[in-house]
């Protein structure tokens, strides 16, 4: 800590020059303009170092944006070979610098002398383990998968899965150790190197949306335009292998069903991951106390939430298994049997949402706990992701809402659709209120010490104590200690809600990111809007609201401990 300390008392000493030399007379002048120029230098090349990695950052995404839109819609000059193997070179250099970082930049003296806090929670770290985990999966079902079409295919599409798998594995340790480190020396390279991962990560994102998305949408056979034959998609980025290519084994069909199952973890985990590097890339430079509150989360503090959150995940499991049988059966009438149970499913989901979300909001309100005025890239991050995630959701419901409206909500298809739409958004807009709200609040603080007044049979096998009133809280039995620790009816309350909510959540992400498109299977915005504008529409906001959902649960697991 000797380092640390003699890097705060520099950081004093500067403050307190600047401050004493402005009562100093012209004579001294210089001194304090040389301190202010080199408080300015300081500032300038922070400053300049965030321009240039985040131009770094920005010219890696737009080429990525444009591969992965050449490999779409143009198969012959740009190929997904091309995609892959801008993936690779990405990919690999990423996995240097992170090796580079743990062998030698963490190693130096006075190099992390301060960690934040927020950043990382053992929560987070987990979910990106697991995610991870189904990740690395993934890519050796890809790699059994593409080396059955070795002699037609691609070598590219077997060694991408490959170096993919070896990068997952060395970001996850790599941000489960120094996810909270605030970097103080090689601050440019470091910089550098943490917008190269977050870009890498996002590139990885779009390229797998793109194929999950490729993989659900479902192309009319009715189609009476040229515009709207598959022949404008290029279905190999699927991982499709040509017609006249048979597999060298039996299990291609199998292992590719398998690895499509996985999509959605591997799509959180791109997120996961670059939503850490950028808070590690805010974090270089910083000096921050180490002072942190302690959460806790007990299981007894919340019973009715999550029975009725788990009632809820159950009849939303039932509901997607009866609709994705039914749909798949290809009769008509199953079909509207099943969008009928979907939507009513999802209209009692919202609207149970809906109302524990108004009372959280309401309670807030009586709450008299203090807002958290420090600046934290942790909690920017986090609100800033659920509105803009929120997004999607949003111009798919409009998108839907405009479409059922206009071909004048015929059936009662149509009209739960439109039900379903307008409370999305209202459900949408009261759970961000509250998700803002909870963030920006102070946990509540716990006293460090507390007494009882206790019975005189509780404490008549002590002695000592016969004569007093008084106990300390430890010295209690567990059945008291409970009873001392009870929660107050707001701290209960909002807890009981954010359990609610966080399982209703997990099961609004559970359907869509497994395969469920009642957009594509009613027909009605396909015939409002042409197939290729309603695909667009469909396959921009659904990754935007996947990922919604996803954050929303981690959000509000802050909040509960929080409360």
């Amino acid at each position: 800590m000797t380092a640390k300390e003699d890097l705060e008392a520099n950081d004093s000493q500067i403050s307190t020059i600047q401050v004493a030399t402005q009562g100093e007379t012209a004579q001294n002048a210089d001194s304090p303009a040389s301190a202010h120029c080199g408080v300015r230098k300081m500032e300038r090349a922070r400053n300049w170092g965030w321009l240039l990695s985040g131009y770094i950052s920005l010219n890696v995404l737009l080429l990525g944006i444009v591969l992965v839109s050449g490999s779409v819609f143009n198969g012959t000059q740009i190929s997904s070979s091309h995609l892959q193997i801008y993936l690779i070179l990405l990919v690999v250099l990423t996995t240097i610098w992170m090796v580079y970082y743990k062998a030698h930049t963490c190693r130096v003296d006075s190099a992390v002398l301060y960690k934040d806090s927020h950043a990382g929670p053992v929560w987070l770290r987990a979910g990106l383990v697991l995610f991870g985990v189904c990740s690395v999966l993934m890519d050796i079902f890809k790699i059994v998968y593409y080396v059955g079409y070795a002699h037609c295919e691609s070598a590219v599409k077997i060694v991408f899965p490959v170096v993919q798998a070896v990068f997952v594995i060395v970001q996850t340790y790599f941000l489960w150790v120094h996810a909270k480190d605030c970097v103080q020396l090689q601050k440019r390279i470091t910089r550098y190197g943490l917008m190269l991962t977050l870009s890498t990560n996002l590139v990885v994102w779009m390229t797998a949306v793109t194929e999950e998305s490729l993989h659900q949408t479902i192309i009319p056979d009715d189609s009476n335009s040229s515009s709207n034959t598959p022949h404008g998609f290029n279905f190999s980025l699927k991982g499709s292998a040509p017609g006249n290519c048979k597999c060298i084994h039996d299990f291609c069909d199998v292992f590719e069903k398998a690895f499509y199952y996985l999509y959605p973890f591997n799509i959180e985990y791109s997120l996961f991951a670059s939503a850490m590097a950028y808070v590690m890339w805010k974090n270089v430079g910083r000096q921050m106390d180490e002072h942190h509150d302690h959460l806790r989360f007990r299981l007894w503090d919340v019973v009715v939430g999550p029975v009725a959150g788990l009632i809820v995940l159950v009849a939303g499991l039932a509901t997607f298994v009866v609709y994705e049988v039914d749909v798949s059966k290809g009769d008509p009438n199953k079909k509207e049997d099943a969008l009928t149970i979907y939507y009513i499913m999802n209209i009692v989901t919202i609207t149970l949402m809906s109302i524990a979300t108004l009372s959280g909001c309401i309670i807030f309100q009586l709450d008299k706990r203090e807002h958290v005025s420090e600046k934290n890239p942790t909690r920017s991050l986090d609100v800033g992701l659920l509105v803009g995630a929120s997004l999607g959701q949003f111009l798919i419901c409009y998108f839907t809402i405009v479409a059922m409206l206009a071909s004048g909500v015929k059936g009662h298809v149509n009209g739960l659709t439109l039900a379903s739409s307008i409370l999305t958004v209202i459900q949408l807009c009261l759970q961000n209120s509250f998700l803002i709200k909870g963030l920006h609040r102070k946990p509540f603080k716990e006293t460090p010490t507390a007494t009882v007044f206790a019975n005189a049979r509780v404490v008549q096998r002590d002695p000592d104590r016969r004569n007093s009133s008084i106990v300390p809280a430890h010295a209690l039995p567990i059945t008291l200690t409970l009873l001392q620790g009870r929660l107050s009816w707001k701290r209960r309350i909002l807890k009981e809600i954010c359990a609610f909510l966080l399982i209703c959540n997990v099961i609004l992400w559970i359907i869509p990111a497994f395969g469920a498109r009642p957009q594509f299977d009613n027909p009605v915005g396909s015939y409002i809007y042409e197939f290729k504008t309603w695909v667009a529409v469909v396959n921009i906001g659904m990754p935007f609201g996947i990922f919604y959902q996803m954050h929303s649960v981690a959000s509000l697991f802050e909040v509960c401990l929080a409360s």
